[in-house]
């Protein structure tokens, strides 16, 4: 479960869904910049105690369903946030170090 009430995103969401974990997030403009829903995770409301319920019994019983959801996860974070590939090159651009 990774809720957040429009804040900033932590690394703890993306730990999570570089680990392969299902992450079952709050449908907010942060987590909705990471994770796209069904495919690379689920989304729930946020004020919605029995979304949230619904969507964690879900995937619970949805275990061996999700193995795909859990392999995307992982993926869009190495390409879209992979230190050295992704990240590390665009802050050194940023800097003006790198072309």
């Amino acid at each position: 479960m990774y809720l957040t009430y429009p804040f900033v995103l932590s690394w703890s969401m993306l730990e999570a869904m570089a680990c392969g974990c299902v992450v079952i997030g709050s449908r907010t403009a942060p987590v909705q910049e990471v994770i796209e829903e069904g495919r690379n995770g689920l989304l729930v409301d946020f004020f919605s105690p029995e979304d949230i319920a619904d969507a964690v019994a879900g995937a619970c019983r949805s275990r061996q369903d999700l193995a795909e959801l859990r392999q995307a996860a992982r993926q869009s974070v190495v390409e879209r946030y992979d230190l050295t590939e992704v990240c590390l090159p665009r802050q050194l651009q940023l800097l003006g170090l790198a072309n």
